[in-house]
């Protein structure tokens, strides 16, 4: 068999000149790597694609574009076929996905993006992503790659969605969610898990707290602006403290989320009487409307404004009340949402704060 081999390979003389990779031989021919229409191989020629440097901020239901652009250094005369790639980077260890690939005015988009995006090619070598009706689950780090036959180049574009970072706990009380349960948590709540950029950006603009949360990675975390003796101690600099990435299942705290700005409105509901929970939840039907969640009441009081002293049910069993503006029996001197806990359901202590998408 050896000596067989060995004569079948002295009788191809080309071999030797040919390079082997994987399987396939490769011709130097300038002929065989004629990539475009008369242009020719990449002798000098450069691909660059654009993308803004800045991130991109939008908010829960809006429509976005992310921009786009290529061209050649020095430029080319006649226009080549193109491949064009948008894929949304991991994050967590999470796998890549693959968002629209498009070849000339055919596309074809993927997964929970199908139907939500387009390319936009409005302008000369425009391949700008559109995504329409944004989710919570969109934000984040996207590629466009634009491949001419076996040169391809590309650019980063960070989208990040308006929102307001929450600490939840449930019924049950602190630090009895594993990070499962913390994500059905956040999402029961029209939120979703915080990643570390958020929470951070949170604690910059002044989020503070003692209990540690899951966050996105499953890392656990806590704010902290103020040092003080039972957070730590005085002598651990104010910043966000890390436990470090912790058992999924194992392990149980409480939770950050992330809550978008919202296309609805938030609305204490004026009832002559107090509510039980089931009574406040029927009354916000009645209304034409369905009782708030947390994440909910969270962005109208960041993003709309939402300013009252009164507390009221929400659609988790708890009581609470959004203050903008701090004033004599209404709680602390900061803004926040207020919480009551999770009163007794039949407890006539509370309104009801609604819910009611545009």
């Amino acid at each position: 068999m050896g000596l067989l081999l060995r004569v079948l390979l002295l009788s191809l003389p080309c071999v030797s000149s040919l390079p082997f990779y994987n399987g396939f031989y490769y011709s130097h021919s300038p002929r065989s790597r004629n990539l475009g229409h008369g242009e020719g191989p990449f002798h000098g020629v450069k691909l660059v694609v654009e993308t803004p440097e800045d991130t991109l901020f939008s908010h829960q239901g809006a429509n976005v574009t992310l921009p786009c652009r290529y061209h050649y250094e020095p430029a080319l005369v006649s226009p080549r076929p193109v491949r064009i790639k948008w894929w949304k980077l991991s994050e967590n260890g999470a796998p890549e996905q693959d968002v629209l690939v498009a070849i000339g005015l055919r596309h074809r988009s993927f997964g929970d993006y199908r139907g939500r995006v387009h390319l936009r090619q409005i302008e000369e070598r425009e391949v700008s992503l559109e995504i329409w009706d944004l989710q919570l689950e969109d934000y984040g780090r996207y590629r466009c790659e634009v491949i001419d036959g076996l040169e391809d180049e590309s650019g980063l574009v960070e989208l990040e969605l308006r929102g307001v970072v929450f600490p939840y706990q449930p019924r049950q009380g602190r630090y009895r969610l594993n990070f499962q349960e913390a994500r059905r948590a956040c999402e029961d709540q029209d939120a979703a898990v915080a990643s570390f950029e958020q929470l951070f950006r949170a604690w910059e603009e002044g989020l503070d707290w003692c209990n540690a949360g899951w966050l996105q990675d499953a890392s656990v975390r806590y704010p902290i602006a103020l040092a003080r003796q039972r957070c730590g101690g005085l002598g651990l600099a104010p910043g966000v403290r890390s436990y470090g990435p912790r058992h999924r299942r194992l392990h149980r705290y409480d939770v950050f989320c992330f809550s978008a700005a919202l296309k609805g409105q938030v609305y204490y509901l004026e009832h002559p009487e107090r509510l039980t929970l089931s009574e406040a939840k029927e009354a916000c039907r009645e209304d034409g409307a369905q009782i708030a969640k947390v994440g909910q009441l969270f962005a109208a009081w960041k993003f709309r404004g939402l300013d009252r002293c009164d507390a009221g049910w929400l659609a988790d069993g708890s009581a609470r009340y959004p203050v903008l503006h701090p004033r004599p029996n209404c709680g602390p001197l900061e803004p926040g949402v207020r919480s009551f806990g999770f009163p007794d359901p039949q407890s006539r202590k509370y309104g009801v704060y609604c819910y009611r998408p545009h």
